[in-house]
């Protein structure tokens, strides 16, 4: 799939060595279609890792993608420069009247901290709303997704005894639903987080079901029946390294961490961690573009903000 980003965006370079078909936006403005229109919400420290990782998920459709960037305003970001965030992220003031066809909110490593104290919640809440006459699918992935359930759900995170780190095996539980077209019974995918949701706080939402879990990890994915929301609790975008440099860096801090399970072959850290989930995560990427966007998005985006008018 052609991803359309600009041109001089760092991501490129590392996408196009893995042979990734990334268009800029001088060539795609040659091609006479209208692309899906993709807004990523990057709340994770390292955003150029981030950026690469979702660009890999979202490359693998013939579909034509417009992807932007949008950060946080009131949140003082300390791991990417003010020239990365200025050069190819927007703030949510200069996109607040355009619509998207998906978007996509990231994690973040503020699992411990409750939402109303989160220096940015006052903004992600306006964020939230917006997306309801603005956005025809959204996609939230760990903090991401504990944060949309309690914007828009009233349910509330809980702390686990200690942190859920590893690749852990997960059951599909309804093969129906076209986000989970073409998987396996059992697949495989990462969790790294301090923070679970409760299976009975999402059963008493009607308008939502749990698709996949885990014996060990709980809840993965739930879906909104009407497929504008997904909600995933594990991070199947991470790269084979990523969990060995989170458990690096809590041991720099002194924290002292748990050995992420099911990673590290025999929990050996000198042997490099199998792949196991990558097939996994482009699936459902793709699947979510195809089936839950590309299939159902109004051609007029502008058909959002009315139909909510109308209700």
């Amino acid at each position: 799939m052609p991803i359309r980003v600009p041109k001089e965006l760092p991501a490129i370079k590392v996408l196009e060595k893995e042979k990734i078909f990334v268009m800029d936006e001088d060539r795609a403005m040659h091609q006479d279609i209208r692309p899906l229109e993709i807004l990523i919400l990057n709340l994770m420290p390292k955003k150029d890792e981030t950026e690469v990782q979702l660009l890999r998920l979202l490359s693998n459709t013939p579909l034509q993608i417009n992807v932007e960037f949008l950060h946080m305003s009131s949140h003082e970001t300390k791991n990417t420069s003010s020239e990365h965030l200025n050069r190819f992220y927007h703030q949510f003031k200069e996109i607040r009247n355009e619509f998207y066809d998906g978007l996509i909110i990231t994690g973040a490593p503020i699992e411990q901290i409750p939402f109303e104290q989160v220096d940015y919640w006052n903004e992600l809440q306006e964020i939230f709303e917006w997306s309801k006459s603005h956005v025809f699918s959204t996609f939230h992935i760990c903090w991401g997704a504990q944060a949309g359930l309690y914007y828009h759900h009233k349910i509330d995170k809980y702390l686990l005894n200690q942190k859920l780190t590893g690749i852990f095996e997960h059951d599909v539980l309804n093969h129906t639903w076209s986000i989970l077209k073409g998987f396996d019974d059992i697949f495989y995918a990462p969790h790294s987080r301090y923070t679970g949701i409760k299976r009975s706080d999402v059963d008493r939402i009607e308008e939502l079901e749990i698709l996949v879990e885990s014996r060990e990890a709980g809840i993965f994915l739930i879906g909104n029946k009407n497929n504008r929301a997904f909600y995933a609790t594990g991070h199947l975008e991470y790269d084979r390294e990523t969990l060995e440099q989170e458990f690096k860096r809590d041991q720099q801090k002194g924290l002292s961490p748990s050995l992420p399970k099911n990673y590290f072959p025999n929990d050996n850290l000198a042997d490099q961690p199998k792949l196991r989930w990558h097939m996994a995560a482009s699936l459902l990427f793709s699947n979510w573009l195809n089936y839950a966007v590309y299939q159902n998005t109004p051609y007029d985006l502008t058909e959002l903000l009315e139909e909510k008018n109308r209700k």
